[in-house]
């Protein structure tokens, strides 16, 4: 049973014996359903949550908790939500804290930033380029100083008014997946499209499960990690490894397997990894920097060899901006000008992928797909994590993509994303078994006089 039909049921409960626990059970089912949870099952399984909904999910298991004076720490708690949505979660944000306790939120929605007594606002840039207090203090102060995150929310970004002309589509077939009702998805070639509604309206379904499934080409970037261990790193998932150790090999006439820690160059203490690992027998096993190479994983004789005046271990701590300007080859350049097109200019070479964000590891795959064409690929929320700032920027990139041939279609909530598409496909108009319907789907500017669709009203 879903939690909003489950609060009826309960509801018609009237035992009297069970009345102190029904009150307990029903604050929780209602609180569930007020941020937005209500079309979950019961028996769905907590794996098959998203991060979103999974956070959303303990916070509703700590409002029910009678403690105070705590201190809650929530990451990104908007991710996955609808702007209907966002409103009902400061509503859970405020009735914590006026239970007495204090609510630190890091957070890019600026409908959420709105809503706090006090901003902390960290910069100027990301990465070596940032780590400085821009701003503390309310809201109002924070858009009249002159910070990034101030200029953005000053500004206002229009409905696009003049979208690609859509001539043939691709059709999946009709589909009754889940809480889909016999939809199918029509997706315009060559153009941008923007697939939204509200969380748990079938978004993910018709286009992951539905269309992806009947066009096997469409190339999905989406927020799981990449397929990558403690041993890989930027440089090695961009392909660009390879010409590093080579332009290492010829400045120092040596082989180029000295320059890989997975080979011959790789620390023996360690194995190459950095790390070693304690068997503390009855206790967790610990993972120590190495004394031997101290974390950089190297034989100590592989230092000696330098590229303009540089080892390997420093090349590797380089950032992607400063590798841009660092290196010459082409091929090494146009993959590390792509992650800076991304907004990944601040990672560093060497940095293992086991440690990117979902939003990193997202943009990580779609840089490697910047300079292809004639391709399909499905976005799953590019926004995730994203400074306002860097959302300008995933839209810049996408308009790469559509000017190269390519057909993208986004799972979208950020408004700003929705305004500028060619094409909007609107589910709903709720979730759970009140949605699974194609709402609207045509122009940005004619979504505007769909009366049953509730991101028309956001928009």
């Amino acid at each position: 049973m879903q939690l909003d039909k489950l609060m009826i049921v309960l509801q018609q409960f009237n035992d009297p014996g069970a009345k102190q626990i029904l009150a307990g059970i029903l604050d929780r089912v209602k609180s569930l359903c007020e941020i937005g949870l209500g079309y979950l099952t019961l028996t769905r399984e907590t794996p098959t949550l998203s991060g979103g909904e999974s956070q959303r999910v303990k916070m509703v298991k700590y409002l029910s908790s009678n403690l105070t004076g705590l201190m809650y720490i929530f990451d990104e708690p908007s991710t996955g939500l609808h702007p209907r949505d966002v409103y009902r979660l400061n509503e859970l944000l405020a009735k914590l804290r006026d239970k007495g306790n204090t609510v630190l939120v890091v957070e890019h929605d600026p409908d959420v930033i709105q809503i706090a007594d006090h901003i902390i606002d960290v910069g100027p840039h990301a990465g070596s380029r940032g780590g400085n207090i821009m701003y503390s203090g309310s809201y109002q102060g924070l858009l009249s100083s002159d910070t990034l995150t101030a200029q953005y929310l000053n500004k206002k970004m229009e409905l696009k008014t003049n979208p690609r002309p859509v001539n043939k589509f691709l059709e999946s077939r009709k589909s009754s997946l889940h809480n889909l009702k016999n939809v199918s998805m029509r997706v315009p070639i060559g153009v941008f499209t923007a697939v939204t509604g509200v969380a748990g309206s079938g978004k993910s379904t018709l286009v992951n499960e539905v269309f992806a499934k009947d066009f096997p080409e469409a190339v999905r970037i989406d927020q799981s990690q990449v397929h990558g261990n403690i041993r890989s790193n930027p440089a090695t998932f961009s392909g660009i490894m390879n010409s590093i150790r080579k332009a290492f090999s010829e400045a120092n006439n040596v082989e180029s397997g000295l320059f890989s820690y997975n080979s011959k160059g790789g620390c023996e203490t360690c194995g190459g990894t950095g790390t070693v690992e304690l068997n503390m027998s009855f206790m967790d096993k610990m993972e120590m920097e190495c004394s031997e190479c101290h974390g950089d994983r190297y034989k100590q004789e592989v230092l000696q060899y330098l590229y303009k005046g540089k080892n390997i271990v420093d090349i590797m701590e380089m950032s992607v901006a400063e590798a841009v300007d660092f290196f010459e080859a082409k091929d090494i350049k146009r993959q590390l000008t792509s992650m800076e097109t991304v907004g990944l200019g601040y990672l560093s070479l060497g940095q293992p992928l086991s440690t990117l964000s979902g939003g990193e590891s997202q943009r990580l795959k779609l840089a490697k797909e910047l300079n292809k064409k004639g391709n399909i690929y499905i976005l799953d929320e590019p926004t995730t994590g994203l400074h306002l700032s860097d959302v300008a920027n995933i839209l810049l990139i996408i308009d790469k993509l559509v000017e190269k041939g390519n057909t993208v279609i986004v799972i979208e909530h950020n408004l700003d994303v929705i305004r500028n598409s060619d094409w909007i496909i609107d589910l709903g108009p709720d979730g759970g078994t009140g949605g699974g319907e194609i709402i609207y789907e045509g122009p940005p500017a004619g979504l505007l006089e769909c009366e049953r669709s509730v991101t028309a009203k956001y928009i």
